[in-house]
């Protein structure tokens, strides 16, 4: 005779309805993970560091190095992230955190040691299409074992429907760097400190439209690691490589960033409009405003992310965008370009890393997968 399945198996084989879900930078936003501040140790002094920050600031950083960030940088970045934890929230949006972590804790391989960095910017290590999760191979030695923060968020993910994966753990050895790697001069030919010895990147040098996806090659993505994504997101997708003029690029979301459909906003010290893609010929092109004057000591403590962090922009939908209250010209450009912007303070967060953009990785957005671009 045969028996019926129990109600805890007819349940268990029910089809799981996956929690992630983002095709592009502005569906409108329903679920959002939030860096932490807690535990954030100055990153090491590995070239691959160093390379993107001025000789004296690298001086400074090899002393520093390992240490703890002094508390009166962090207080007043953590009191404007939990008002733009709390932005979110207000706005409807879930949000979500990575476990604190004490990242002066010395780990290693069996080729090199190194101390963490902090699990401030979501948005590098991991990168979200559709539905599937993708732990990103970054180069700097210090955030080997940075998404071990997020792994009870990434678990939970998978257990209810999630895909995810993670792209092959780089070796990290000398042969990924070039030696006696210089930053070339403006007229010079473009250099960059990684070799193509295995693919790495940060998951930050990308942006998606839906089936195009935008990618920066520079000092923590190599063309290597563009293909893997390439293989691994397969025929359904388009990688497009933008140009950059910038002589330190790391991280195309102050250089290039689509911001609605046929809409994207581009840095004019670093982008050539006549060297885009020819798929984006039909879209908007917007010029991003130079930045406003801020404090000139925090801009020097900022100089790996520089004064485009005004670019950093968080797109709620179509219309709503979260930008930085004390960059008033962009306020400005956004609502003269049709947006509806919504200021709010991070400015003191710029030292762990970026603004809206980087602290944050959209996990959920209300939208299917489609095509934008001719």
């Amino acid at each position: 005779m045969m028996s019926l399945p129990s109600p805890t198996t007819a349940a268990a084989a029910e089809p799981l309805v996956s929690p992630v879900n983002s095709h592009n930078e502005w569906d409108p936003l329903e679920e959002i993970v939030v860096g932490r501040l807690e535990g954030a140790t100055i990153p090491s002094n590995h070239p691959v560091v160093t390379c993107n920050i001025p000789r004296w600031a690298a001086r400074l950083q090899g002393l520093a190095a390992g240490m703890a960030y002094p508390q009166r940088m962090i207080e007043p970045a953590q009191h404007e992230l939990e008002q733009f934890i709390a932005l979110l929230q207000s706005l409807g949006v879930t949000v979500r955190r990575p476990e604190a972590v004490d990242h002066s804790r010395r780990f290693k391989t069996p080729d090199w040691s190194s101390r963490g960095f902090c699990n401030t910017c979501p948005r590098d290590s991991m990168l979200v299409i559709g539905d599937e999760i993708i732990e990103t191979p970054m180069a700097w030695p210090c955030r080997y074992f940075e998404t071990h923060s997020y792994r009870p968020l990434l678990k939970d993910y998978f257990r209810r429907g999630a895909r995810w994966t993670a792209a092959p753990k780089p070796q990290l050895t000398d042969a990924l760097f070039e030696k006696n790697f210089s930053v070339p001069d403006a007229g010079e030919p473009m250099r960059y400190i990684l070799t193509e010895f295995e693919p790495v990147f940060d998951a930050a040098d990308f942006v998606r439209a839906g089936r195009d996806l935008f990618a920066l090659r520079s000092n923590v993505t190599n063309l290597m690691g563009i293909d893997w994504l390439r293989r691994h997101l397969g025929p359904g997708y388009r990688i497009h490589e933008i140009e950059s003029r910038c002589r330190t690029p790391m991280h195309i979301d102050t250089t290039f960033l689509v911001l609605a459909p046929g809409k994207v906003m581009v840095n004019p010290e670093y982008i050539d409009v006549d060297r885009l893609p020819d798929c984006l010929r039909s879209w908007d092109v917007l010029i991003a405003p130079q930045p406003n004057p801020i404090d000139e000591r925090l801009l020097k403590l900022t100089s790996l992310c520089g004064k485009w962090l005004s670019m950093n922009v968080l797109m709620v939908d179509e219309k709503r965008v979260i930008a930085e209250r004390h960059h008033t010209d962009m306020l400005r450009a956004l609502e003269a370009w049709g947006f509806e912007p919504i200021p709010c303070d991070l400015l003191h967060y710029a030292p762990f890393g970026g603004s809206f953009h980087c602290a944050t990785l959209d996990i959920r957005r209300r939208g299917t997968l489609e095509s934008y671009v001719d």
